[in-house]
């Protein structure tokens, strides 16, 4: 597991976390990692991708800071998906847990069919959308989701398919630069040369270092 800081919290954003699944309920999970068990809010579709209890198990993670409250983590096992739920959030009224019952609730392409199609009636099917939501859904990211009209590419051509993620820590050092928003054709000669003896924080602050020197 690690974690990067972030200055808008003032304290650490969890960016993933790898370590033995202990619990897995409907909608939460508990991995082990580090000796510390985190609680974490999955979707659908992160939670068929998770292996048995007592397996090692991966998640992308993204973390909700709540004001004086402990942080809320939200699990997904695709980097796209978590695309999606970022994007989700910039709309009024979604939340955290809104958007991952969002995403549990239709398969992404299918989401994206419906908002560019401003199809409120599948929208609404969706648990705990109502029909506000569903307008503001279609209206707010249409233009930000979606297949490029007229084209007939599906949800993918937004929301590329990862990658497969190299192993290690740079496995680790890719899903971090992923988790601030970099691309993989931005970073990805930069891992060959990271230096996996050293721990993951520093390889972070090495890769990220030698992108802004480019």
């Amino acid at each position: 597991m690690y974690a990067l800081f972030s200055p808008l919290l003032g304290r650490s954003m969890i960016a993933s976390l790898r370590g033995i699944l202990l619990e897995k309920n409907p909608d939460t999970i508990v991995i082990e990692a580090g000796g510390v068990g985190y609680a974490v809010t999955v979707t659908a579709a992160a939670q068929r991708a998770l292996p048995a209890p007592g397996a090692e198990a991966r998640l992308l993670i993204y973390t909700h800071a709540v004001q004086d409250g402990p942080l809320q983590l939200f699990g997904f096992a695709e980097p796209e998906e978590r695309r999606m739920f970022e994007t989700l959030l910039t709309v009024q009224g979604v939340g955290p847990k809104a958007a991952a019952a969002i995403l549990s609730g239709l398969p992404i392409g299918d989401l994206v069919r419906a908002i560019r199609a401003a199809d409120v009636t599948t929208l609404t099917r969706i648990r705990g959308v109502g029909r506000k939501t569903a307008e503001r859904m279609a209206v707010e990211l249409r233009d930000k989701i979606g297949m490029a009209a007229g084209t007939g590419r599906e949800a993918s051509a937004v929301f590329p398919l990862p990658r497969s993620l190299p192993p290690g820590r740079r496995g680790e050092v890719f899903g971090a630069l992923q988790a601030l928003g970099y691309r993989a054709n931005e970073f990805e000669a930069i891992l060959s040369a990271l230096d996996e003896s050293k721990p993951t924080p520093d390889l972070i602050k090495e890769a990220l270092a030698a992108m802004r020197r480019k």
